[in-house]
């Protein structure tokens, strides 16, 4: 077989990351029996030391044997050797301590404070032809929708269960923070936080922004007050999504109008201007004013929701959670003024399952977060008896042969194709070392 592996002052025509080659070092994948420095000394890797996240050299407590003279320390990784002085460590005492630079392409030599060089290895005389031919097919410039899409299917279930389950506890964790900033702006009040949160996820994709918009266009002590009152949410909300700003010849639109208007003076409310609110290429179902309809009813018939939220730990639980319908009017209606035939606009099950998904379990895993007592089993276990999302990006995951048979899944290759895939981070993603390696 053709030695593909680039030598000394042969363009590759790639442009070769720093990270390639924490990569390679990482998991030994060079001609390791075989390694010289720049000046042709014999380097025997004993171990590789430690990946460093911060700053300072790139591995820790690494110990290599370099001609006859045995050493102990750090390593440092450069594309270019003259990369040593661009970032300035020829001044900084962190360095100091650098038994071995290893370096893509040998520019310059570098050297120690006492005027000694510091022994070079060019790796990419080493690198084995295997991975530096996966690395040419997945990095090379050639449009595609991910780079892995021609080897993704390769990777075996069992080593992207275990992607998924880091991946979705990246995604937790994303989210907690976002969820700290909310129970920052609501002085800690987890209700509220619940509520914008839901809010945002009844609007769903299309109008989630609007929705999120109107849970935070009034303290949410007034919902408090107006839980007691008959129909009294839903003209609160309906009232700050804009809806009563006109006049219509319809009984209960009228009773709910001037009601609005006695609350918004009370409390001294600004409603939302109403064409945030999407009705053209939305389903019926998801109507803005079907919507919210159901999000009063729910917060109509559960003062204290946050606390059964978390009582709750089953799918079925939920499902009995969110069993919900629209108001009376709205089985005759899916606008105001307009008739249609009856029907009960339930909350349907499919939908529970993205509240869970992108409310339910990222609140609770927040919580726990910051309670200092989460338990991820109990969400995963849940996770898994979710059915996937369907949308484009699931869709073209499936056509590429990635099996999808949980929401918990889904939701990790959202995350993957935005974090990983979408930036080219393969060298960071675990499928992309798996293929690399050229091991599935």
């Amino acid at each position: 077989m053709k030695n593909e592996t680039p030598k000394r002052g042969v363009a590759t025509g790639l442009v070769v990351p720093e990270a390639f080659l924490h990569f390679i070092w990482r998991f030994k994948l060079f001609e390791t029996r075989a390694l010289c420095s720049s000046s042709g000394e014999r380097i025997q890797m004993l171990h590789e030391g430690s990946l460093n996240l911060y700053a300072g050299p790139d591995f820790f407590n690494a110990k290599v044997k370099i001609g006859n003279q045995l050493w102990a320390g750090n390593i440092e990784m450069h594309v270019k050797s003259s990369d040593w002085y661009a970032h300035g460590h020829e001044k900084d005492p962190n360095y100091d301590s650098v038994i071995l630079h290893v370096v893509w392409e040998y520019d310059v030599p570098v050297f120690r404070k006492n005027n000694e060089e510091i022994s070079t290895l060019i790796v990419q005389n080493f690198v084995l032809p295997e991975t530096w031919r996966n690395f040419k097919e997945l990095f090379r410039k050639k449009q595609r929708w991910i780079l892995c899409e021609k080897d993704i299917s390769s990777v075996s279930y069992f080593h992207m269960r275990a992607w998924f389950t880091r991946l979705y506890t990246e995604r937790l964790e994303k989210k907690s923070k976002e969820i700290g900033l909310l129970l920052s702006a609501t002085k800690n009040d987890w209700e509220a936080v619940l509520f914008v949160l839901l809010a945002k996820n009844f609007g769903t994709v299309l109008n989630g922004g609007a929705f999120f918009n109107l849970a935070q266009s009034f303290d949410f002590s007034v919902l408090r007050k107006l839980q007691k009152k008959e129909r009294g949410i839903e003209t609160l909300l309906m009232g700050q999504a804009g809806f009563f700003e006109r006049n219509m010849e319809d009984a209960y639109f009228e009773a709910c109008q001037k009601e609005y208007q006695y609350v918004q003076q009370k409390f001294c409310l600004q409603p939302l201007f109403n064409k945030q609110f999407q009705f053209f290429r939305t389903r019926p179902a998801n109507f803005p004013t079907i919507r919210i309809s159901q999000l009063s009813e729910l917060y109509q018939g559960h003062p204290h929701l946050f606390s059964e939220v978390l009582k709750v730990n089953d799918l079925e639980g939920f499902y009995k959670l969110f069993q919900i319908s629209a108001s009376e009017y709205w089985n005759t209606h899916y606008v105001f003024g307009s008739s249609s035939k009856r029907r009960i606009k339930k909350v349907s099950k499919s939908f529970v399952d993205l509240l869970i998904v992108n409310t339910i379990v990222p609140l609770k895993f927040a919580y726990g977060f910051f309670q200092k007592s989460n338990r991820f089993e109990d969400f995963e276990s849940m996770l898994q008896s979710v059915r996937p999302e369907s949308n484009a990006i699931i869709e073209h995951f499936k056509k590429l042969g990635v099996q999808v048979s949980s929401a918990m899944e889904s939701q990790s290759l959202l995350e993957m194709k935005k974090y990983y895939c979408d930036q080219k981070k393969c060298l960071q993603c675990s499928i992309g070392t798996q293929i690399l390696k050229g091991s599935s």
